[in-house]
């Protein structure tokens, strides 16, 4: 082996996270869990294969649970677009919708699955899933908001807690793998939470 075929390792800028080193970080932690499941997932693991210092990873995410979180939220950036039709049914629906087949297609349930799993042993990984939850719901209520604005939602109605309830059904399916779920089912989730919040119509 010549020194051209060592592969040098990535180096560290600090508390500031370099941009490539972060996509190398976050790519090698997907790959080390779905290769060896949450019990095979580890720093150390995900260090060798980023070539990246332990002392790296932990300034940037200081725990298994915060770079999972990380991870699967560059993964729905990139593959889940919250809705804005004009239609409170249709947002709702495409939210539902959107967040189920995020979930059921590539990693991002799996890894999605295992921060939840984190956050029942580790109090540290509970805190950074509410915390992200937490701005999850401020940015899906907005959905709600502009219904609001419309005229389609009653105004006492709190928007977090519609998403939520929606959210609630989708993490039921998605922790015990059934996924898979029917446009009609969909639909009557939907329907079954604007029968609640729907504005009468004056009369």
């Amino acid at each position: 082996m010549t020194e051209a075929d060592i592969k040098p390792a990535r180096r560290s800028i600090g508390a500031t996270r370099n941009p490539a080193s972060q996509e190398a970080i976050l790519v090698a932690a997907e790959a080390v869990l779905v290769e060896n499941g949450l019990s095979g997932f580890s720093i150390e693991a995900v260090a060798r294969r980023a070539r990246a210092g332990k002392p790296t990873i932990y300034r940037w995410w200081p725990s298994q649970a915060a770079l999972l979180l990380d991870v699967y939220h560059n993964q729905k950036r990139i593959n889940f677009i919250f809705p804005d039709t004009g239609n409170v049914h249709d947002d709702l629906r495409a939210y539902l919708h959107g967040l189920l087949q995020t979930w059921r297609e590539g990693a991002s349930g799996e890894v999605f699955r295992c921060v939840v799993a984190k956050a029942q042993e580790e109090p540290a990984a509970l805190t950074a899933l509410s915390a992200y939850m937490a701005g999850r719901r401020q940015q899906s209520g907005k959905i709600v908001e502009r219904a609001q604005a419309r005229g389609e939602v009653r105004p006492e109605v709190k928007p977090e807690l519609v998403t939520e309830i929606l959210a609630s059904f989708a993490w039921g399916r998605l922790l015990t793998e059934r996924l898979n779920v029917s446009e009609e089912e969909v639909d009557a989730v939907v329907d079954a939470v604007l029968g609640g919040i729907l504005a009468k119509p004056a009369t």
